[in-house]
């Protein structure tokens, strides 16, 4: 299948840098920026809710995901979106220097929020266009850890970064270089996709923007068509509710000084924290949990245990924020719990969609609504949850958190669970 200029490199050359290319983007906007926007002065509510639905177009990526079929390739989506997300996060650097920094930041995150989305969708394609079967089962497993490369990187050595910038120069300034780091890692990225990325697929587009709309309404009716989908989208949507609102708002609160009830944590501390502790922790948990399903499948027992590891952690952030304990090992090692049982946990969503949501007709679109829709039900509960801390303080607001997890047993005790010896066409 892989040709031309790549038919002598193994998968992984590109592999790597595509899916650190998906994390960085998507980590900076999700966490990254938080902090930012934190030592800049901006408070939590307007945080919590603008970092939030910001990470809307990769909720909505399946709707424009049949329209790239109408131009060019997808590699050319891959190597284009990821040189423009590097420009937009150097201008996205300079705005941090403007009296309304805020305002003019969140639009250009936004608009790199588009093109990440836009370049996930067609790294995606190129996976499945230009690999067998075999050779997609080979190296899935390297998507997640070059995905969790980046968001390490992102969310740890770069805060890191940032933080001891801050110590030297001025906070707009030093989160000005970490932008241009963004910038110049996205840019140098797609200037080597341009030759590392397959080039097998045919570059001359048959399908038209009728077709593409008429594909685009059978995937969006056979979606809910399926089998028991009513009861699979509250599951999606409530199995992150509690986690949207705690992932928001905790390094937020490790930042807050003592006196408002937070932790008084430096910026370096918490990319030190979230990038070792937290990176090791989500791995370790994501290979317990692959193993403990890999043999016996997805069953409703399982699914409560998932649950269980996600959102029974957070009993550990609702801790902190009631002592407010010193001790940075202590805070590490919960930060470290809560990150084990996050990197169990989530497998359960993803394999529920994999099994329940994606098998039939449009298998990789059908995958692609239920992903953003994984994205929406922590979206939702992300932009509400600054308010919700302003309101509470927070050691009310964790221990809200922890009521907020009841959801998430509820609907994953509930859900009804395809059976593994089901056709795939019962499912559409």
């Amino acid at each position: 299948m892989t040709t031309n200029n790549t038919k002598a490199l193994s998968p992984i050359f590109w592999i790597s840098t595509t899916w650190f290319a998906m994390g960085l983007p998507f980590v900076a906007l999700s966490g990254a920026s938080s902090i930012m926007y934190k030592n800049l002065g901006v408070s939590d509510a307007q945080i919590a809710f603008w970092t939030s639905l910001i990470m809307l177009p990769w909720t909505l990526k399946p709707l424009w995901g049949p329209f790239l079929e109408l131009y060019k390739t997808k590699k050319f989506f891959v190597y284009t979106t990821q040189i423009f997300t590097g420009l937009v996060f150097g201008l996205v650097g300079l705005s941090l220097q403007l009296d309304q920094f805020f305002s003019v930041s969140i639009a250009l995150l936004t608009i790199i929020a588009i093109s990440g989305a836009t370049h996930d969708t067609a790294a995606d394609g190129v996976y499945l266009n230009e690999l067998n079967p075999t050779q997609q089962a080979k190296f899935v497993g390297w998507q997640g850890a070059f995905y969790n490369v980046a968001k390490v990187f992102s969310g740890g050595l770069l805060v890191y970064l940032a933080g001891e910038l801050e110590q030297r120069i001025s906070i707009p300034s030093a989160w000005m270089v970490v932008m241009f780091f963004y910038g110049l890692i996205m840019v140098g990225i797609g200037m080597y996709s341009i030759k590392a990325l397959p080039s097998g697929e045919e570059s001359g587009r048959s399908t038209s923007l009728k077709e593409g709309l008429h594909t685009l309404k059978d995937v969006v009716v056979t979606f809910f068509q399926k089998k028991n989908i009513v009861f699979s989208l509250f599951f999606i949507i409530f199995y992150r509710f509690a986690e949207g609102q705690a992932v928001k708002i905790t390094p937020l609160f490790f930042k807050a000084a003592r006196s408002e009830g937070g932790l008084g944590l430096s910026t370096s501390e918490i990319g030190l924290f979230y990038g070792v502790f937290g990176a090791i922790a989500f791995v370790l948990g994501s290979i317990v949990a692959g193993h403990y399903v890999s043999k016996k499948g997805l069953d409703r027992s399982r699914l409560m245990v998932l649950c269980a590891f996600f959102n029974i952690p957070f009993v550990a952030y609702a801790l902190l924020a009631a002592f407010q304990p010193t001790n940075l090992q202590l805070i590490a090692a919960a930060i470290a719990i809560e990150y084990f049982g996050y990197g169990f946990g989530f497998i359960g969503i993803i394999l529920f969609i994999m099994h329940n949501i994606a098998p039939g007709k449009y298998k990789m679109a059908h995958y692609a609504f239920g992903s953003g829709l994984v994205n929406l039900g922590f979206m939702i509960p992300s932009m509400v949850s600054g308010v919700i801390s302003d309101l509470l303080g927070y050691k009310d607001f964790f221990v809200w958190v922890l009521i907020a997890t009841i959801p998430a047993f509820v609907v994953s005790w509930l859900v009804p669970l395809r059976r593994p010896e089901a056709l795939p066409d019962e499912q559409t």
